[in-house]
């Protein structure tokens, strides 16, 4: 199984408008063979005191897919082309982490 986080930050104040494409989006990969989780995630309200916060400009998005493959064809979608040319001036930086189990 491969596990991505991916951490990406906004330009200031365009964090929901590319949420609102991201969303758009998830069903078409929740659909591609080899998905088993895709989705984005923010700082939790109210968290224990150690909680290191992202910021309100910045979302992650935690996937798991079966195999490398998998992830490979899915960053080659169609989709995923159109997400990024919709959202590419938005965004002001991305990291990708891919991992697997240790």
């Amino acid at each position: 199984m491969i596990h991505v986080v991916a951490v990406v930050t906004a330009k200031p104040g365009k964090r929901e408008e590319i949420l609102k494409h991201f969303r758009a989006n998830v069903p078409a990969v929740k659909a591609e063979k080899g998905c088993i989780e895709y989705g984005p995630v923010v700082d939790a309200e109210n968290a224990i005191g150690f909680q290191t916060k992202i910021g309100p400009d910045t979302f992650m998005v935690v996937e798991m897919w079966e195999t490398m493959e998998t992830l490979k064809a899915h960053a080659a979608a169609p989709h995923m082309a159109a997400y990024a040319g919709k959202v590419k001036d938005m965004i002001a930086s991305r990291v990708i982490h891919i991992l697997q189990g240790a």
